[in-house]
């Protein structure tokens, strides 16, 4: 606990590192897989295949991942944009099926209901569809969200500065103390992650805090 005390202020630096490199995926990776899900919603020859595309992404060995990424994109090993692609990849990997199961599970007799109150394609959409998916997507985001934090550390072993330099510090001088302190620090960071997207779900679908009442 002194450990931990003495050392605070490197703990939040890494740990907001750590918030940054794990939570911009989550935005960006959303924002691929809407629309890929989406796609995936609406047309029924080109779903498995897709599906499984973009499944196939989360078996990528992450550390493989980082150590490619800087051939391919021409950066340099230690650029954190390596793992924020990484993780945006494997965060499409899993939103994708998430957000196409979401769209799916729209009542048909709702849909049919906007389409007889004059609600285009998009408008439908951003209207009924995507507000109704929010809690299936949301379930999905909160999954990614601690699938992100984990993978994260691993990129401490390639030097890249979060909260996974606790563990692979710790392991290096064999000093339990701070490996707890980086497990500790990733859980809580996840929890924080898991809470903020319950917190903006229910913003987003007050009619299912009125079914509950």
């Amino acid at each position: 606990m002194s450990w931990a005390l003495d050392h605070l202020s490197e703990i939040l630096t890494r740990a907001g590192q750590h918030a940054w490199l794990a939570g911009l995926p989550l935005v960006l990776g959303l924002v691929v897989a809407l629309p890929l899900g989406w796609l995936a919603s609406r047309t029924s020859w080109l779903r498995a295949s897709l599906l499984t595309t973009t499944g196939l992404l989360y078996t990528i060995p992450s550390l493989a991942l980082f150590i490619l990424l800087p051939s391919i994109l021409g950066t340099k090993i230690l650029d954190p944009v390596n793992v924020i692609v990484a993780m945006t990849i494997y965060t499409v990997a899993l939103l994708t099926r998430t957000v196409a199961d979401g769209l799916s599970s729209v009542d048909p007799s709702t849909r049919q209901a906007a389409i007889a109150m004059g609600y285009g394609g998009f408008a439908r959409f951003r209207a009924v569809d995507l507000p109704l998916a929010v809690p299936v997507i949301a379930a999905g985001l909160r999954v990614a969200a601690v699938s992100n934090v984990s993978i994260v550390s691993v990129a401490s072993l390639i030097g890249i500065s979060q909260l996974g330099y606790f563990l692979t510090d710790g392991y290096a001088r064999s000093f339990p103390t701070e490996v707890w302190v980086g497990i500790i620090a990733c859980l809580l960071l996840a929890l924080v992650f898991d809470l903020v997207i319950q917190v903006i779900s229910r913003a987003l679908t007050p009619w299912t805090r009125a079914v509950a009442a």
